[in-house]
């Protein structure tokens, strides 16, 4: 009996070689600054679970992605040496894999880690910018004792110099709404997606040409994606994210992406399908425009 290869999406050696592949997904299983519900540290073993049960075939363009090549690889250890040490060893594993040209795709684990994923990508892109799918700022200068924490991880990206578009934001201190008035951030809420139909154009109209994608599965409304440590009701839809995603794709050049926050449910993996099939979306889109 033939076996489904434990790797994302469940391709065969071909399609996951990483000397061949264009993609390279790296997990990193880490929630060490997590401040309310606990589990992200599962979240990449899960999503590479469900991900074996997303079909190859994409509707929307007619076509088959995997021949792009897609290799896992081995999951960062999580490092129990503080915030700090766990930034520079994601760091250290992202560079390389940058420098060899792949198209990086971390899997959180919780927010934190995209710090250390944007600093590899910023040494080959350096007119980099963000776009943050998600709940919640990020931006406070520091919580609970540490500036590496999941709730700091915009403001460590604002930090090296980079322009963040955050969208679907709808919960923030009066911190962070304070340090984006000072920095003039102006975030895309999930009211304005609803009332302005131009919000995907201004979205994309703010990025610079080399975009990262971080998506906090919590920019999603929990109706899509319960499985997540902060839940936050009134976010964004299926259709709404992967049309912004789209529309970055055919209008900017997206270089690297993550996705991270989710928590598996037992029971339930209606939260770590939907991310799996979201990032072979991602990667259709920008196959789809290469």
């Amino acid at each position: 009996m033939d076996r489904i290869p434990d790797n994302f999406l469940g391709l065969p050696a071909k399609h996951a070689d990483y000397r061949k592949a264009r993609y390279a997904i790296l997990p990193i299983p880490y929630d060490s600054t997590v401040s309310f519900q606990t589990g992200t540290r599962g979240g990449p073993r899960a999503i590479l679970t469900a991900s074996q049960q997303v079909e190859l075939f994409d509707d929307e363009y007619g076509r088959d992605f995997s021949g792009a090549g897609i290799a896992t690889l081995e999951p960062v250890a999580p490092e129990m040496a503080g915030p700090e040490v766990m930034h520079e060893s994601i760091f250290a594993a992202a560079r390389p894999i940058v420098a060899d040209g792949k198209f990086l795709i971390g899997l959180g684990g919780e927010h934190s880690v995209t710090s250390g994923l944007v600093r590899a990508v910023l040494k080959k892109y350096r007119k980099l910018s963000v776009l943050q799918i998600d709940a919640h700022a990020d931006l406070r200068d520091q919580y609970e004792g540490t500036p590496y924490s999941h709730a700091s991880v915009m403001r460590r990206v604002v930090d090296m110099g980079v322009r963040v578009v955050g969208v679907g934001i709808r919960n923030y201190s009066l911190e962070e709404h304070r340090f984006m008035q000072r920095k003039k951030i102006a975030p895309i809420t999930v009211r304005e997606a609803r009332s302005n139909v131009d919000w995907i154009e201004q979205a994309v109209e703010r990025l610079s040409e080399h975009v990262f994608v971080t998506i906090d599965i919590d920019g999603f409304d929990p109706a899509y994606a319960p499985g997540t440590g902060t839940p936050e009701p009134g976010g964004l839809d299926w259709f709404q994210v992967t049309d912004l995603l789209k529309a970055t794709a055919i209008f900017r050049t997206i270089v690297a992406a993550d996705v991270v926050e989710v928590i598996p449910l037992p029971g339930s993996m209606q939260t770590e399908f939907l991310a799996a099939k979201l990032i072979y979306k991602l990667i259709a889109h920008v196959e789809a425009n290469r």
